[in-house]
């Protein structure tokens, strides 16, 4: 039997804190265009392109972005999406994909 002590959201909350959490990080370099950058998250994540390219300069100006914070299996599917993206065809020294790391939340 429910506790009636706590509302429907509120056990909604408690199940959710109980889950860890992780971050998918993309990771800057010098082998990918803002274009490619661009529109690998738009495909990936379906990100509009503000989003996207609001991704783009933070990745190129901190050297990383996260992208999504969410349950571990959706963050390594993820980042192995980054990973499989492949290299950025606008530039000949473009041989692989981005990085990209899952962190836990803390």
């Amino acid at each position: 039997m429910a506790n009636p002590a706590l509302t429907p959201e509120a056990e909604i909350i408690e199940r959710e804190q109980q889950v860890p959490l992780y971050r998918v990080v993309l990771l800057d370099d010098n082998d990918h265009t803002y274009d490619y950058v661009i529109e690998m998250l738009q495909k990936i994540f379906v990100f509009s392109l503000d989003l996207a390219y609001h991704h783009a300069e933070e990745v190129d100006r901190a050297g990383r972005t996260v992208l999504m914070v969410c349950e571990l299996g959706e963050a390594e599917f993820g980042r192995d999406q980054i990973q499989a993206y492949g290299p950025d065809w606008r530039l000949p020294r473009s041989k692989n994909s981005m990085a990209a790391v899952v962190e836990p939340v803390v």
